[in-house]
C-alpha cells in the first residue's frame, strides 16, 4: 500500500496555479469548508497568480486526469512577531476523488523546494484543532508544534 501511495505521488502533475483554476479551487474549498468563498479566492488569485504576484508567493496546482486534484497557497513572511523569515502554507485543498493518493504530499514537497530556493529554513502553518484530517496530514509530513502560541480576543461579549 505504501509503495502504491509513493508511486501515485510521483505521478502527480504539480504546476503553478493559473487564473483559470479559480472555479475549481472555489469548488474544492467549498466541499471541505461547507461554504463557497468566491470573493476570498478571487483576491487570493490576484495576489498569488496575477501580474502583481510577488517572487515570495507560492501558488501550486496538482492536475489529474479529471481536472484540478488539489491546490496549495503559501508565501515567505519575514519578522512577524520577532520570527525569522519562514515559509507559510496558508491553504491546501484536495478534491475528494484524489484523497489519499499523495496529492497534498506532492504539493507540499514542491512548496518545500520553492521555499528552500527562497532561502528560508522553516515552513509553518496553522490548522484548526478540530480539523483532524488536515492536522494529521501535516503531522505525518513532519510538522510539529512551533515556538509561538496563537491567541485571540472576542470583540463582543457573548449574548445571553
Amino acid at each position: 500500500m505504501e509503495s502504491e501511495r509513493a508511486s501515485t505521488a510521483v505521478e502527480a502533475r504539480v504546476r503553478a496555479l493559473v487564473v483559470s483554476d479559480l472555479p475549481e479551487v472555489i469548488r474544492i474549498d467549498a466541499a471541505h469548508s461547507g461554504q463557497a468563498k468566491p470573493a476570498y479566492w478571487q483576491a487570493a488569485f490576484e495576489r498569488f497568480c496575477g501580474a502583481g504576484a510577488s517572487r515570495a508567493t507560492v501558488g501550486l496546482a496538482a492536475e489529474g486526469d479529471g481536472g484540478l486534484d488539489g491546490y496549495l497557497f503559501g508565501e515567505v513572511r519575514e519578522v512577524e512577531f520577532g520570527s525569522e523569515a519562514c515559509g507559510w502554507v496558508f491553504a491546501v485543498g484536495v478534491d475528494e476523488r484524489a484523497l489519499r493518493r499523495g496529492t497534498a504530499s506532492a504539493l507540499l514537497e514542491r512548496a518545500r523546494a520553492r521555499f528552500a530556493e527562497l532561502g528560508v529554513a522553516k515552513v509553518r502553518t496553522m490548522v484548526a484543532r478540530n480539523d483532524v484530517p488536515v492536522l494529521s496530514f501535516f503531522r505525518a509530513s513532519g510538522f510539529v508544534g512551533g515556538p509561538y502560541v496563537q491567541l485571540e480576543l472576542p470583540l463582543q461579549e457573548a449574548q445571553p
